[in-house]
């Protein structure tokens, strides 16, 4: 098949970059990132362009659809109104003020909407998926990439500061694990930041964390309302529900209902993070480093006001909350 070269590059790359953050740490998605920029002169092949293609907008997509298997109706129950309330504030806020934080940072409207959404749902996973519905134009690889590299890299330093700050303030095992789930970018450096306190508090800032992943479905819906009502009318339409989001609400209704056994949902997960570590290995062959460089510090800059900006929102909700 005419993807398979370009679908075996990106393969090869997640999997190296998956030996060297098991045996040396750090986080698999910015390897991945880094290292297919390595790789950006192989975008010139005709030969591999397709399936490098493919991997950065199909495969990718699987793997957000997938996410929806991790989520069930009964565990968002579990956290209670004020604490649901709170995460949906929170996310809606930080894309809101965080858009416009981005455009005085000096970002576009899409590039601004892009870091927001990353920094308020799921860092790398949301990016993505919040890319693979805006307009396509000539920065949106770039854009994509800064994002995911910025994310990912606040993301790691929140994995390692925030328990501090959590001890400082005296939280509570519970209260913290709120904090750390509601505040901190991927969905792996908030298990790796609330086991660090206890196993209450990684127990529960791994639901608060999926909660504010299931805020994908209205974020991406509201995005793709938004983009469709700007878009020039032509002779193809996008649909309003993209097939992923429709995919990753049905697991979620499924495994809420308890039709999903434990060893399928053992094998869906491992394969949406594979799917979206291949989706960002291909991201990264797409864009030149040159092009990444020549941005500056602004998208960095807009990413961590928006993320002082939750982390400052959560606290204030819950003191409220006590």
């Amino acid at each position: 098949m005419i993807i398979l070269p370009g679908l075996f590059l990106t393969l090869t790359i997640a999997l190296a970059v998956s030996f060297i953050s098991a045996n040396l740490g750090g986080p698999a998605m910015l390897y991945a990132l880094l290292f297919g920029m390595i790789f950006h002169f192989l975008t010139e092949n005709e030969r591999l362009r397709p399936g490098i293609r493919a991997s950065s907008r199909h495969v990718l997509r699987v793997g957000v659809a997938l996410l929806g298997a991790r989520i069930t109706a009964t565990e968002v129950y579990a956290l209670g109104w004020p604490v649901v309330g709170l995460i949906v504030a929170a996310v809606a806020a930080t894309i809101g003020l965080g858009w416009l934080l981005g455009r005085l940072c000096g970002l576009g409207n899409n590039h601004s909407v892009l870091s927001a959404s990353a920094v308020a749902i799921c860092g790398a996973s949301a990016a993505l998926a919040v890319s693979s519905v805006l307009p396509s134009h000539k920065d949106h690889e770039r854009n994509t990439s800064l994002t995911v590299v910025g994310v990912t890299a606040l993301s790691t330093a929140a994995m390692v500061l925030y328990p501090l700050l959590v001890k400082s303030l005296g939280m509570d095992d519970s209260t913290g694990g709120v904090f750390l789930g509601a505040t901190i970018h991927d969905v792996a450096q908030v298990v790796g930041a609330g086991y660090i306190i206890s196993q209450d508090a990684g127990d529960t800032s791994t639901l608060v964390k999926l909660m504010r992943v299931a805020c994908l479905v209205p974020v991406i819906v509201s995005i793709s309302l938004v983009s469709r009502s700007r878009r020039q009318p032509g002779p193809k339409t996008e649909p309003l529900l993209p097939w992923f989001l429709i995919v990753f609400v049905a697991l979620v209704v499924i495994n809420s209902l308890g039709w999903i056994p434990v060893p399928v949902r053992d094998v869906l997960s491992p394969t949406s993070s594979w799917c979206l570590l291949v989706g960002v290995a291909a991201l990264g062959v797409q864009t030149s480093l040159k092009s990444v460089v020549e941005v500056g510090p602004a998208p960095i800059g807009a990413m961590v006001l928006q993320s002082i900006f939750i982390a400052g929102f959560v606290l204030g909700g819950l003191h409220l909350m006590q």
